[in-house]
């Protein structure tokens, strides 16, 4: 079943993202509190894939008023390759069309082999031309990254 995520699933999601193996957490911005203020800045937006009452598939979805973005993309292992991934991303999309955006990106590492082939099959397109920048204003924000 695909429905909105709620702050209630944050210890599914999480859970979920401990098994991802290559799947960075940032100690702030994925803590519960993180996640919380995400969701209420995005309310109705980010989604959960959920099967026997347990969390297998989940996205962080948002926009800024022009570009939405989706973030923490990710289904169970054991769950891949039954469209859950492409169902989530329907739903994210839908409801970005619905608050009038009409550009959505996100960031996959490139050492992400699964995820990469997943964006290029389902029609999303690789950019070429720019190249991507970040500036950490909290050093506190560490990234740690499942083995």
């Amino acid at each position: 079943m695909i429905r909105e995520m709620k702050i209630e699933d944050y210890q599914g999601v999480h859970d979920l993202w401990m098994t991802i193996k290559g799947f960075g957490i940032r100690s702030v911005d994925d803590s519960k509190e993180g996640v919380e203020r995400f969701l209420m800045r995005n309310p109705g937006l980010s989604v959960v894939a959920e099967e026997d009452g347990k969390i297998v598939g989940c996205i962080l979805c948002g926009h800024d008023g022009r570009r939405g973005c989706l973030y923490h993309v990710c289904v169970a292992e054991g769950y891949r390759m039954h469209g859950i991934g492409k169902s989530m991303v329907v739903y994210c999309m839908e409801r970005l069309k619905a608050e009038k955006i009409n550009k959505v990106s996100l960031i996959a590492f490139t050492q992400n082999d699964i995820g990469n082939v997943f964006w290029n099959e389902i029609g999303w397109t690789k950019r070429e031309d720019l190249n991507y920048y970040d500036f950490v204003l909290n050093e506190e924000n560490i990234t740690a990254f499942n083995q």
